[in-house]
């Protein structure tokens, strides 16, 4: 069986503090790059739900009439009714 010895953890203490320093140093070199990345493709992913929503409607340059398109639109789903509704009052 082996003894902890005061130079193995020395030896241990400097690997985690390398690894925390390396670690630290790469994510300030990296971690801006990736925040960019992700701005930009939501950036795009917002861009082109506008884009959808803008297709749903047209307006007609004669009539000056606004025609909607309710092909995609949501239908209001009805609320199950749990029970009916009491009103009491109290009786002192």
């Amino acid at each position: 069986m082996q003894t902890a010895s005061f130079n193995g953890f020395i030896r241990t203490l400097f690997y985690f503090l390398a690894f925390y320093y390396i670690i630290k140093f790469l994510a300030r070199l990296f971690l801006p790059l990736l925040v960019k990345k992700v701005v930009e493709k939501a950036g795009e992913n917002f861009h082109k739900q506008q884009q959808g929503q803008d297709h749903s409607w047209k307006k007609t340059s004669n009539d000056e009439e606004v025609v909607y398109n309710t092909s995609n639109a949501k239908k209001p789903h009805e609320t199950k009714k749990v029970g009916d509704y009491v009103d009491y009052e109290e009786i002192d």
